[in-house]
């Protein structure tokens, strides 16, 4: 997923997510692109806007389509993130270096690259505008912006980041110092947060707490935290068959989890975190904290609040099946700037790019989208710095398993799975727009058993 400060963020096969990129001098050698900061041609056949994950793997394939001169990718940011690893990040088993790399060098070659912001879309003239008033018209386009990170919600942040106990996992400026307040943490309430928001990889923020309880037990300091994890939402995790896993993990670990309870405030300066009771609004408890971990609220970036292409909740409205805009047969939709009724990870992009690549093939032979995606999505739940519970699932909360074994169970190869492999499957694979979701391998697997 793209992202201003993210990327696809669920340590999901990410296995999703949100991504930033920015520009270079056209280095041929080096396989590098141009980095004008205005568009070299003002017409595109496929237009892409974002270059996170998205971005990257649509301009991949769109590339191998129609050439490298008629795509162009509209990306303001230099560094390119990959974001599922910002769990092991905050948790120390991770560097922040090995998450990033140069947006030129995932660019595809020959793509131009354009380094702006879209300010306006006007999909009735086929044609967006970008900073400076550039206006680029294109055939066909691609959205891809990612979600928008909102602490300035919550009173007292972002500046509270400025004092000691407190970190995010979800920003590229605050992940490592989630990982300098587990290790300072001494004692008293360790406070995990779910905002009342969408967010990307929806098991992230209960990720960091199992690996703060896995360190503070492995050096003795977990006799002296009362770990809290106070969520907005109803219900542990959205599938049944994750949920009851991680409710018997948390209790095994004597977690306590305390539902509808949003982040309203972070007084930092005096270690107090302020909820409200969702179920009493206006109702608000204030708690002591030692470490506080924020998952910030989040929302579709401000270019597609209003505009003609999104919702009225401003996320892009695309078909569910096809991630065919509703309106603009010519315009489409991938990741988490979409209003797709799933988890918003990049295991989920990954999915999506397989079928959207067939969509728009289909489109530009004047026929019928035939492909459907089923919502699938991905999000490996990290409980320990050697344990996971894969969780695979489609629109309908159920399960969509990759492997024949209980994938609710916590596996040291799952971990492996994410840490390792993940990522190298990311910039080798997804990335250049090679892997379009486990499906194939999961069918493989299966018939394995008939």
């Amino acid at each position: 997923m793209s992202a201003t400060g993210v990327v696809s963020s669920c340590s999901c096969l990410r296995p999703g997510v949100w991504l930033l990129k920015s520009g270079m001098q056209k280095m041929s050698s080096f396989g590098l692109h141009t980095a004008a900061r205005c568009a070299a041609k003002d017409y595109y056949e496929v237009l892409v806007l974002g270059g996170g994950t998205g971005g990257i793997a649509m301009s991949a394939r769109m590339k191998r389509k129609v050439g490298a001169d008629n795509v162009a990718v509209v990306e303001p940011s230099k560094t390119h993130y990959y974001q599922p690893l910002w769990t092991l990040v905050g948790g120390g088993a991770k560097q922040l270096a090995a998450s990033a790399r140069p947006t030129g060098s995932v660019m595809p070659k020959g793509v131009e690259w354009i380094k702006s912001r879209v300010t306006a879309l006007d999909p009735d003239k086929n044609c967006v505008w970008l900073e400076n008033d550039m206006k680029v018209s294109y055939k066909y386009l691609i959205i891809a912006l990612g979600i928008s990170l909102h602490y300035e919600k919550i009173k007292g942040l972002p500046e509270g980041f400025d004092h000691p106990k407190i970190g995010s996992n979800y920003s590229v400026h605050t992940v490592e110092k989630t990982w300098k307040a587990i290790q300072d943490f001494k004692e008293g309430n360790a406070i995990f947060t779910f905002p009342n928001t969408p967010v990307k990889c929806a098991g992230a923020p209960q990720k960091i707490m199992y690996l703060s309880d896995a360190y503070w037990r492995k050096t003795g300091k977990r006799s002296k935290a009362n770990i809290m994890f106070n969520t907005s939402l109803g219900a542990i995790f959205g599938v049944k068959k994750y949920a009851d896993a991680l409710l018997e993990v948390i209790k095994e670990r004597n977690i306590a989890v305390n539902y509808k309870r949003n982040l309203v405030e972070v007084r930092a300066d005096r270690q107090e975190a302020v909820f409200e009771n969702l179920d009493k609004p206006g109702e608000t408890e204030v708690h002591q904290y030692g470490m506080l971990h924020v998952t910030p609220p989040m929302g579709p970036p401000a270019v597609l609040i209003n505009s003609p292409v999104s919702d009225a909740t401003g996320w892009v409205d695309v078909d569910k099946e096809t991630l065919q805009h509703k309106k603009y047969p010519n315009v489409f939709g991938i990741g988490d700037c979409t209003n797709l009724p799933t988890s918003k990870t990049a295991a989920a992009v990954a999915a999506q790019s397989g079928v959207l690549d067939k969509t728009i093939s289909l489109v530009m032979k004047n026929q019928l989208p035939a492909k459907k995606y089923d919502g699938y999505t991905s999000c490996p739940l990290v409980t320990g710095y050697n344990k996971v519970i894969l969780a695979e699932f489609d629109y309908n909360a159920q399960p969509l398993e990759t492997f024949p074994i209980d994938q609710s169970k916590e596996r040291v190869t799952m971990y492996h799975m994410k840490a390792d492999m993940m990522p190298w499957l990311y910039w080798n694979a997804l990335l250049k727009g090679y892997w379009g979701g486990p499906a194939p391998f999961r069918k493989l697997m299966h018939l394995g058993l008939k």
